[in-house]
């Protein structure tokens, strides 16, 4: 990611007027796609989010490489979250994708992974964009949630290793 922190945040800026369509529970922006864990709160929430963010990037990328026509392959997938296990393990799953995939090596990197709303989780940064709550407060606290994520961290890479073997 070439984006700097003042960049990012102004795009999320930006996105923050769509907030009331949805609440954004994680996320983790990755070298050629993205994770989002969205909570809808109207009728076409998500969908609208999703086509004013592809709809923005595509024209900004654009016109800063001087090109025309379709950036992304496809339209984005969607998945109903139908329990409060689900929705934990989606997160877990989402924070832990940088290291799963390879772009983070160690653990430690993957809590500085600066993409993903991880160290958001952790306090270690202060930039309140999620909605947390619906997450955390499954837990004793951040302490207790990092744990969560970091106990199932190599179990998660290595079915991440195996995947291209099995048939879908």
């Amino acid at each position: 990611m070439t984006l700097a922190r003042d960049q990012r945040q102004e795009i999320w800026t930006r996105l923050d007027k769509d907030k009331k369509h949805v609440d954004i529970l994680s996320y983790c922006l990755m070298p050629n796609h993205f994770h989002l864990l969205l909570k809808q709160n109207d009728e076409n929430g998500i969908s609208k989010l999703l086509g004013n963010l592809q709809n923005s990037y595509v024209r900004y990328f654009n016109i800063k490489n001087e090109r025309i026509g379709p950036l992304f392959q496809g339209s984005f997938k969607a998945v109903r979250i139908d329990s409060e296990e689900q929705l934990l393990h989606v997160s877990r799953y989402i924070h832990l994708n940088p290291y799963s995939s390879g772009v983070v090596k160690t653990t430690n990197k993957l809590l500085e992974y600066s993409w993903s709303s991880l160290p958001e989780y952790l306090n270690l940064v202060k930039f309140p964009f999620c909605k947390k709550d619906d997450i955390l407060i499954k837990f004793k606290n951040e302490e207790s949630y990092k744990s969560f994520i970091l106990d199932n961290a190599d179990y998660q890479k290595e079915l991440e290793n195996i995947k291209h073997l099995t048939f879908d």
